[in-house]
């Protein structure tokens, strides 16, 4: 059996100079899946995506792995230096073919609906990130995600590209920048250094059913106030923040070797949607 892609479609451009493709996998010429390919600039390099893989006809019989093989090749020839692949929490067997193709699970994608604002501890207050100490918290923000995602196989410049893109492509207006909620949590008494931040972006996109999604990109708690449960407040302020906003579903990625803020979103009913498996190229 030869098992070989097709373009199902045109190659389309997307921005800051990568591209994505759909293609058919064909077992000895005939149409038995499909899938995308995708490559996205992160600084000088490329990193490709592999998605939408399906199998329609004769499944368990390693067309899936094929056809991954095959797309992996197609992003090496399009100058990728790494590939991700994003496995629904529901698909245990596409777990499975990543795992045997060697790839490693780097961060796990969690939701929750919300549903009434929760209360916030007695003693702490909230107030936003205003445009004099941004910068110095953009900062340590950008180098603690540099950190995290090093952490879960990435190289110093790959986090580097990453982190710098990120926070660019949405805080384009600093700390004035519209549809973000930028939050400061402090001790009651008034003192000066601040428990932590919080950055969580209001409406990261629509989910299927049109409903908006919220995601928390940042939940920071002090060196000197860590292990007091400021990171549990921060994110009841996040759901409290996206209430306010009208939002409902909240969403966050947790890195995979970060056990500690895995076990507090399990205990505030986030559940896992998605995971993220990685390798390089």
């Amino acid at each position: 059996m030869t098992t070989t892609l097709r373009p199902e479609g045109p190659e389309t451009p997307i921005t800051a100079g990568g591209r994505t493709r759909r293609w058919r996998i064909l077992a000895n010429g005939h149409p038995v899946g499909a899938l995308r390919t995708t490559s996205v600039r992160h600084g000088s390099q490329l990193w490709g995506e592999i998605s939408e893989l399906e199998v329609t006809e004769g499944r368990g019989r390693g067309r899936g792995t094929f056809g991954a093989l095959a797309a992996e090749e197609v992003l090496r020839n399009w100058g990728c230096t790494r590939v991700d692949v994003n496995v629904p929490e529901s698909a245990p067997i596409a777990r499975g073919l990543a795992a045997t193709l060697g790839y490693t699970e780097r961060m796990r994608n969690l939701g929750k609906t919300l549903t009434v604002a929760p209360a916030l501890p007695a003693g702490v207050t909230a107030r936003p990130i205003d445009a004099t100490e941004f910068p110095a918290w953009l900062d340590r923000a950008a180098e603690g995600y540099v950190a995290s995602l090093m952490g879960s196989g990435l190289s110093e410049e790959q986090a580097r590209a990453k982190s710098w893109l990120d926070h660019q492509n949405v805080l384009q207006q600093g700390a004035d920048s519209p549809g973000v909620a930028l939050r400061r949590l402090c001790g009651a008494d008034g003192a000066p250094e601040p428990l932590g931040s919080l950055w969580v972006e209001l409406h990261l996109r629509d989910l299927p059913d049109g409903a908006p999604l919220a995601w928390v990109m940042v939940v920071e708690v002090s060196p000197a106030h860590r292990g007091r449960g400021h990171g549990r407040t921060l994110m009841l302020l996040a759901e409290r923040e996206c209430l306010a906003a009208g939002v409902r579903e909240i969403g966050l990625n947790v890195f995979s070797g970060n056990e500690v803020a895995i076990r507090l979103y399990d205990s505030l009913g986030y559940r896992i949607t998605s995971r993220c498996h990685g390798k390089p190229l």
